[in-house]
């Protein structure tokens, strides 16, 4: 079937989407949820086909693995975005004029909304929830990688959403080809946003191609600036935190960046991650001061002006880790401006007017004190699952949940006024 005609049925059928009560909606995604959990065996073994084509040191491995866990994890999320408050509907900046046109604004969905993404099966079921939830049909584009992983969720999707009597192509996944992202990309008419979530090049791909609105999200060079006030022991659980919960996810810590004064305390801030095995690429006076400690010296790795740039402009998505010696809180920003992908930042002080600049110079989505990175995520921020996380600064900024995925319209009753 040609492109333009899938797109067209995706269109047709988020019409239908506005007519479902809310009790309809949320009867389907618990459905959802229960079907997801009946058959992980089924969803595992198509994953374990595309874990089968992909190399484990790879670092889009850990984020395209299905477990058993991640799946029930899966349709628990499922579940808390069935019960969430729907925007959809909501009513706001209403106005009377002097003329007595009473005005509202009305939130209601985009119509359909496109994602492309790579090694990450999981956002198949986050898209779907979310814009179904808000009114929205989907277009997928997942990556090669997991194509069938996306093709075996999809096809339970589109199960559930037929037991339920609704059109099964409110959700539509396209072939893992470059030229489907291409027509995806050029659908005007027919997709009313775009959300890319991978890395540098499918974001900077995206934004080279659309002819359709997009929305950056994912990559994410992220920093954690330890302070001269910083605290040694909380910098420790910060740091272990931020760089090894979960590697190869977007807010996970790239760069540490740590006060001259408090050099020495580098090798107590860093004893969690050599127990990890995390690599660390270090500046002078970071290699000094590590090379002389417990550090294992086979993981330490100096940085050179020849490296400097793209070590400290990397998203590393592995046990790897960066660190910058500086000379004040200035220095600190300076190095994020010039690195920073406008994701998370964080800065570890016990001086709140520290912490106060750190936030109001950093020009990041989340912005951190006294906390690792690895919150920014939707789930955390209360959100539910999240559709990706903003790092632009037009519309929706941050984890997305189920607001950013809604725009408004004026709705203008009156009585028969005319204009003069």
């Amino acid at each position: 079937m040609p492109m333009n005609d899938i797109f067209a049925k995706v269109r047709c059928a988020s019409y239908t989407l506005n007519r479902l009560s809310e009790t309809d909606r949320t009867s389907l995604l618990l459905d959802l949820a229960d079907a997801t959990e009946a058959h992980i065996s089924d969803l595992l073994v198509a994953n374990a086909n595309d874990l089968s084509r992909m190399d484990k040191d790879n670092p889009l491995y850990d984020r395209l693995q299905l477990t058993p866990q991640r799946l029930h994890d899966i349709a628990s999320a499922l579940r808390n975005v069935a019960h969430l408050d729907n925007p959809l509907g909501e009513v706001f900046d209403a106005k009377t004029l002097p003329n007595n046109l009473r005005l509202h604004k009305q939130r209601v969905p985009y119509g359909v909304v496109g994602v492309v993404y790579e090694a990450r099966p999981n956002v198949s079921f986050d898209v779907f929830a979310l814009c179904f939830k808000t009114g929205n049909a989907c277009v997928l584009k997942g990556g090669k990688d997991a194509d069938a992983s996306n093709r075996a969720i999809v096809s339970l999707i589109k199960d559930v959403l037929r037991r339920h009597n609704i059109s099964d192509d409110v959700v539509c996944l396209l072939p893992a080809t470059h030229e489907a992202t291409q027509q995806m990309l050029t659908a005007v008419g027919y997709i009313d946003l775009c959300i890319p979530r991978g890395g540098r090049r499918l974001i900077d791909f995206v934004r080279q191609t659309a002819r359709i609105p997009v929305i950056e999200t994912g990559a994410g060079v992220v920093h954690t600036y330890f302070d001269e006030l910083g605290d040694t022991d909380m910098g420790a659980r910060i740091i272990e935190n931020g760089k090894t919960r979960r590697v190869s996810v977007c807010n996970a810590l790239d760069c540490l960046l740590v006060h001259s004064k408090r050099i020495a305390d580098l090798p107590q801030l860093l004893a969690p991650l050599a127990k990890k095995n995390v690599k660390i690429y270090a500046d002078d006076k970071a290699y000094a001061v590590l090379s002389q400690s417990a550090y294992p010296d086979n993981l330490i790795m100096a940085v050179t002006p020849d490296t400097e740039n793209e070590v400290y402009g990397t998203e590393f998505m592995s046990y790897t880790m960066a660190i910058k010696t500086v000379d004040s809180i200035d220095e600190a920003l300076q190095h994020i401006r010039r690195y920073g992908s406008g994701h998370s930042e964080a800065i570890i002080t016990a001086s709140e007017s520290n912490a106060q600049l750190f936030q109001q110079q950093v020009d990041a989505a989340c912005v951190y004190w006294n906390a690792p990175t690895s919150f920014t995520d939707g789930g955390e921020f209360g959100l539910g699952a999240e559709i990706g996380i903003s790092t632009q600064k037009l519309g929706p900024r941050g984890p997305m949940g189920l607001q950013a995925l809604t725009t408004y319209k004026w709705l203008i009753d009156g009585e028969g006024q005319v204009r003069g």
